[in-house]
C-alpha cells in the first residue's frame, strides 16, 4: 500500500486564521448623536416656582399693635398628659380656650367651676381676660391644667396673690397620675380571682 500525501491546504488554512485573530477588528466610529431635548422640568420643580411666586408677590400681613392688648403674665398648668399655656390681658373677664368659650370647651358644670375658681376668689380677677392653650388628656384634666395655669399667670402678674391663692390650694400641682398594669395580674393592684379546686 502507497503512503498517501497528506493535504496541505488544510495546514495553510491554520495559519491564516492565526493572523486574522491578531489583526485588530476595525472600529466604526460612532453616529454623531442627535442634540438632545431639554428636559421637560419636573412636577416638584414647578411647585416650588409656584410658591416662590406666591411667596413674592404676597407679603404677610402686619398686625396692628393695640394698646393694652400685650400679655401681662404667663402660666403654664399640667395635669396628667394635659398641658396648658394660659396669657393674662386686660379687659372683662373672658376666659377663651383654644379659640372658644370656655363654656362651650368644657361641657360639665364642674370643669366649668374648676376654670372660673381662681378668677373668681380674687377681687381683680374680673379685670384680666384670660386666652388658653390646651393640649392632650381629657376635658377634666384639662379642666384641672387650665385652674392651674391661670392661678400661676395671676401670681406672675402680681405676688401679693400668693396666700390667698396658697388658702385654696391652686398654686399645688396635682401630680397623681394613673397606675401602669402589672403583668400576671388583672390590673395595677387588683388580682385574678383565686380558686382552690
Amino acid at each position: 500500500m502507497k503512503p498517501t500525501k497528506k493535504d496541505t491546504s488544510v495546514k495553510s488554512e491554520a495559519p491564516k486564521k492565526a493572523e486574522e485573530k491578531k489583526v485588530a477588528p476595525v472600529s466604526k466610529a460612532p453616529a454623531p448623536k442627535a442634540p438632545a431635548k431639554a428636559a421637560a422640568p419636573s412636577v416638584s420643580a414647578k411647585a416650588t416656582e409656584d410658591r416662590s411666586d406666591k411667596k413674592a408677590a404676597a407679603p404677610k400681613p402686619v398686625r396692628p399693635k393695640t394698646p393694652g392688648k400685650k400679655p401681662l403674665s404667663h402660666g403654664v398648668g399640667r395635669r396628667k398628659r394635659s398641658v396648658a399655656r394660659v396669657w393674662l390681658r386686660r379687659g372683662k373677664g373672658t376666659v377663651t380656650v383654644n379659640g372658644k368659650a370656655s363654656d362651650v370647651h368644657f361641657d360639665t358644670d364642674f370643669n366649668r367651676a374648676q376654670v372660673a375658681l381662681p378668677l373668681s376668689l380674687l377681687p381683680t380677677g374680673v379685670t384680666y381676660d384670660v386666652d388658653v392653650n390646651v393640649r392632650g388628656g381629657g376635658t377634666t384634666t384639662q379642666a384641672a391644667a387650665v385652674k392651674l395655669g391661670i392661678a400661676r399667670a395671676l401670681l406672675a402678674s402680681d405676688e401679693s396673690m400668693r396666700p390667698r391663692l396658697r388658702k385654696h390650694r391652686l398654686l399645688s400641682v396635682d401630680s397623681r397620675v394613673k397606675e401602669r398594669k402589672k403583668y400576671g395580674q388583672r390590673g395595677a393592684r387588683r388580682k385574678f380571682q383565686f380558686v382552690k379546686r
